[in-house]
């Protein structure tokens, strides 16, 4: 009796283990199924004077290249004030971004249509529409790519006048024979682009998923254009806050990764789209104030020392004025004469009887120095922005000088011109050796430190 007990306490115990082995393996679907990462799209950046940009010249003197680059600088930070006081409404009346190629900074190359024409835009946080020349052509400018044709193309589609995102053109003119939506896009130097708004099929090249594309995206297809020079680009990349945006239809997460400005074969410069986006780095409040990214910056510092600047001259006013901007558009960075004057008064006083001072011919109020940065700024401390939430954007050398000649630099940081200016604006010289990522649903942004190429893979 004793043993047939045994035995049946034994087969019971096997039947046990059996069963609750079985239900450990139909109770971890996740052993057999694969994890989706979240999708991400990624486009090159490449630099205006870059030897992979159309507007490359490897005879351009350090002079020509850092004039047009200054010039260009000013001429962004007029449009930059323009639009941060609301001062025009339906027009997005920017300062020769496009097409003059003086004005151009950074380009991305993604393809159009189905099948794909490759296009060539000019990347823009400070607008928010895409728009390209498309055919047939009332009036083109000159650009390196083939013009897009959306007759060509099987998914391009015209934007009805009652979609809510018709929000481009005036109530009394949105509107085609054909009630499809319009837009017009006019700027300060004469350039200005007209057309229909519509959605088309775009596809990114993506580093470790092969080739990416998205649908339905809405774009500016420009048939009449005037343009104050002929350009290479083909249209603009607009990235700022607005519902119609390629940075909202993607998910509102972006990030852009620049390395070395002027070296002219670096690769890595990298735009990235998407819930995949590299969001880490500290991170500080980001506002959104008319279609403009605005930080908050508290103070500077040259190397360890704190400079005694009011931080109210970095901040908005009740009214909307003044403020701290962070843009891609301007290479050199801006803060008002108040907190200018302290800085390059410090500069001066770390560079006396080291440096020997210049004049630069293009920019007579702006600090300069005979010698070059890596030989005669050995042991110069950097600059700190030091933002809300405890984030420092540290600034080395090469991103707080510009050198303007064979044998002369300036400082990176200038005064607007003109009495009573406001507005300080943070440009793409101070964001140099940053992957800086936008979360605009949560309206933060990340700066991390790193090698651009690291986030390749």
């Amino acid at each position: 009796m004793a043993t047939a007990v045994a035995e049946l306490v034994r087969l019971s115990l096997i039947t046990f283990l059996l069963t609750s082995h079985t239900l450990c393996l139909t109770a971890n679907p996740a052993t057999t199924s694969t994890v989706t990462k979240p999708k991400r799209f990624v486009t090159k950046l490449i630099h205006h004077d870059s030897a992979l940009s159309p507007y490359y010249n490897p005879n351009a003197s350090i002079r020509d290249i850092v004039s047009r680059s200054m010039k260009s600088s000013a001429a962004r930070f007029t449009y930059l004030k323009a639009k941060s006081t609301n001062a025009f409404v339906m027009d997005d009346t920017r300062a020769g971004v496009v097409p003059e190629k003086s004005a151009t900074e950074f380009m991305a190359n993604f393809s159009f249509g189905e099948p794909p024409v490759p296009q060539l835009l000019t990347m823009d946080t400070g607008s928010e529409l895409l728009w390209v020349q498309c055919l047939p052509c009332t009036k083109c400018f000159k650009q390196s790519n083939p013009i897009f044709d959306p007759s060509k193309s099987s998914t391009y589609k015209t934007l009805p006048c009652a979609s809510p995102d018709c929000i481009l053109s005036s109530p009394a003119d949105k509107c085609d024979f054909s009630n499809n939506c319009k837009f017009l896009q006019k700027y300060l130097d004469g350039t200005a682009a007209a057309g229909l708004i519509a959605t088309e099929k775009l596809t990114f090249e993506t580093s470790d998923e092969g080739l990416s594309p998205v649908s339905d995206a809405v774009f500016g297809c420009a048939h009449d254009n005037v343009a104050a020079y002929d350009g290479q680009i083909s249209g603009v990349l607009g990235l700022g806050p607005s519902k119609i945006s390629l940075t909202t239809k993607l998910g509102s997460k972006f990030s852009y990764c620049i390395g070395s400005i002027r070296d002219p074969n670096y690769p890595h410069n990298q735009l990235i789209f998407g819930e995949g986006t590299k969001i880490e780095g500290a991170t500080t409040p980001l506002q959104l104030y008319n279609e403009l990214y605005y930080l908050t910056l508290e103070g500077i510092s040259l190397g360890q020392s704190r400079l005694q600047i009011d931080p109210k001259v970095f901040t908005r006013s009740p009214s909307g004025t003044g403020g701290t901007v962070i843009d891609t558009g301007t290479t050199l960075s801006f803060v008002v004469k108040s907190a200018y004057d302290v800085l390059s008064a410090e500069v001066q006083k770390l560079a006396n009887g080291i440096l020997e001072r210049v004049q630069d011919p293009d920019t007579p109020t702006a600090l300069c120095y005979k010698g070059t940065i890596d030989r005669d700024l050995v042991g110069f401390p950097g600059a700190t922005f030091h933002l809300a939430g405890g984030v420092d954007l540290f600034l080395d050398k090469t991103s707080l000088f510009e050198v303007t000649g064979e044998n002369e630099f300036c400082l990176a940081v200038q005064m607007p011109e003109g009495e009573g200016e406001d507005l300080n604006v943070i440009g793409i010289l101070a964001q140099q050796n940053y992957n800086v990522a936008y979360d605009l649903a949560a309206k933060k942004v990340y700066f991390q430190y790193i090698d651009c190429e690291l986030l390749e893979n």
